[in-house]
């Protein structure tokens, strides 16, 4: 028999100009899927702000916001004089769970590679001051051996052992390195790819993964899932990602969304 169906959305973007139009429908429709707690994710100072004034004033008893304080690896150079007080005050709010997204993107280096490290450094170490999670941003260069972001990371990571904690966002590496944060205490956090019928390296980790240590995200407005893909992702379309490794794993959707709550509950005090 079939119980409730309680989704957390782990990581999106709701401050961004793409829910300006369409702001309440798009929070209404997270709640009628079953979306009944979503964490804010932060880029910048500017968004820091924003995702916790949205947690802050959208209220609704079906559908709580958590919200986050950090500056991204692409914005890292917007800070490589050193994280402004302001920012760091933000964890004073009670709306902010986690320190993010921060991590490490090679890919596109929006930032040169040796700020991305420095801010990484700098954002981890304010972490372990204000006892926080992170949620960890990583993207290997378009070849492994021009930029091993996850690999960086991870020994990166292993040097901050007083660390509350955190996430890989939006998992786009292997088993290996799925193995290797986890070996650090982390969750591993799926979005939209792992439905992309070409994904077989994602769907791979994401029945590795165990069920204790495992997220689902939208990282909306982007990557919608397969039955949306190419048009605008909302946290309503997690359900999308809950249902496909719930599937791979064989388990049923409210028992499998059931232990993700508990997961976000541990590790952010979802409510």
């Amino acid at each position: 028999m079939s119980g409730e169906i309680k989704l957390f959305d782990s990581h999106c973007h709701l401050d961004m100009e793409a829910f300006d139009g369409d702001f309440d429908a798009v929070v209404s429709r997270a709640a009628e899927a079953g979306v009944t707690c979503a964490l804010l994710a932060a880029c910048d100072v500017h968004s820091s702000f924003e995702v916790i004034r949205i947690a802050r004033e959208v209220k609704r008893p079906d559908l709580a916001f958590l919200a986050s304080a950090g500056v991204h690896p692409h914005e890292a150079a917007s800070v490589r004089g050193g994280l402004p007080r302001e920012l760091e005050k933000l964890v004073e709010n009670c709306e902010v769970a986690a320190i993010g997204e921060i991590g490490l993107d090679y890919y596109y280096d929006n930032s040169p590679r040796d700020v991305q490290v420095d801010v990484f450094e700098a954002q981890m170490e304010w972490a372990e001051r204000a006892k926080k999670p992170i949620l960890v941003h990583l993207r290997n260069a378009p070849s492994r051996n021009a930029g091993d972001a996850y690999g960086e990371a991870m020994a990166a990571i292993a040097n901050h052992p007083n660390l509350s904690g955190g996430v890989i966002h939006c998992f786009s590496g292997c088993v290996d390195d799925a193995r290797r944060a986890l070996d650090l205490g982390f969750y591993i956090s799926f979005a939209g790819p792992i439905t992309y019928p070409k994904a077989s390296e994602l769907r791979e980790a994401a029945a590795y993964v165990p069920t204790d240590r495992i997220l689902c995200e939208t990282d909306s407005p982007y990557l919608a899932p397969q039955t949306h893909r190419g048009k605008r992702n909302e946290p309503a379309f997690v359900r999308e990602v809950y249902e496909k490794i719930a599937q791979l794993r064989g388990v049923r959707l409210d028992e499998f969304s059931a232990s993700l709550w508990e997961n976000g509950k541990r590790l952010f005090g979802a409510v």
